[in-house]
């Protein structure tokens, strides 16, 4: 894995007021200032970027958005661009998030228009993808997976702008996780589907007990973290596991 560092970024979804997460990223930034062995990413919401990227300024830690619109600008009342993520500082968006694709109706349609945005902004894409319970019980994950890759990555990806995050959609918020042999099974199937060095984040329910295991397994190349990157000791513990 020494030609892939690990990234470990946090989606902070939609939570934190102004001081809560002025207070988060001075301590993320705070404690990134020791030596640490993999990449460091986080991604507030929307009214959190600019002041975000200012408490951030300095340290290792790279800032990203949690979505953009395929288009660079336009009559799109509440929607925000690439572009615009961009401007104020963004070197990173998720895209394709289960919460996105489930609770918003997103096609691999919708979500493969929107990172040919980020790449046009000159951003690095997240794409998520992942099974639901169903789909698991009834066989179909690795099915499921690989169709959302083919249907979400346009022509001309390559690492440098490409990162996969993998996140089981029943495991997100739950508590649960797939065991190491379903991860390493998924991350191995994404893996043979994407160009060289890109590298695939496990999410799902990462916390600092589970951490070690998950970010030690073959092909898993970090982790996309929600509920504990709300918490700057919790983030930073995850990170300390990075490979």
């Amino acid at each position: 894995m020494a030609e892939r560092r690990q990234l470990v970024a946090g989606n902070w979804k939609m939570n934190g007021m102004r001081a809560d997460g002025l207070a988060l990223a001075r301590g993320v930034a705070a404690r990134a200032s020791r030596p640490h062995r993999c990449d460091l990413l986080v991604c507030p919401p929307a009214t959190l970027i600019a002041a975000v990227g200012e408490a951030l300024a300095g340290s290792p830690v790279a800032l990203g958005g949690q979505d953009c619109h395929e288009a660079a600008s336009g009559a799109f009342t509440g929607d925000i661009s690439a572009e615009m993520l961009r401007d104020a500082g963004c070197t990173h968006v998720i895209l394709g998030h289960s919460e996105r694709r489930h609770g918003r109706g997103e096609s691999d349609a919708d979500v493969h228009a929107k990172v040919i945005a980020a790449w046009r902004a000159g951003l690095i894409a997240i794409v998520c993808v992942g099974e639901t319970r169903a789909e698991r019980e009834a066989g179909r994950a690795v099915a499921v997976v690989t169709g959302q890759i083919a249907g979400s990555v346009p022509a001309g990806a390559d690492a440098a702008k490409l990162v996969i995050a993998y996140e089981p959609v029943w495991a997100i918020g739950t508590g649960l996780t797939p065991t190491t042999l379903d991860i390493i099974e998924i991350h191995a199937a994404i893996r043979a589907h994407i160009p060289g060095g890109t590298r695939i984040l496990y999410g799902g329910s990462v916390n600092p007990r589970n951490a070690a295991e998950i970010l030690a397994l073959p092909e898993v190349d970090g982790g996309l973290i929600g509920g504990a990157s709300l918490k700057a000791d919790d983030f930073w513990a995850i990170a300390a596991a990075a490979q």
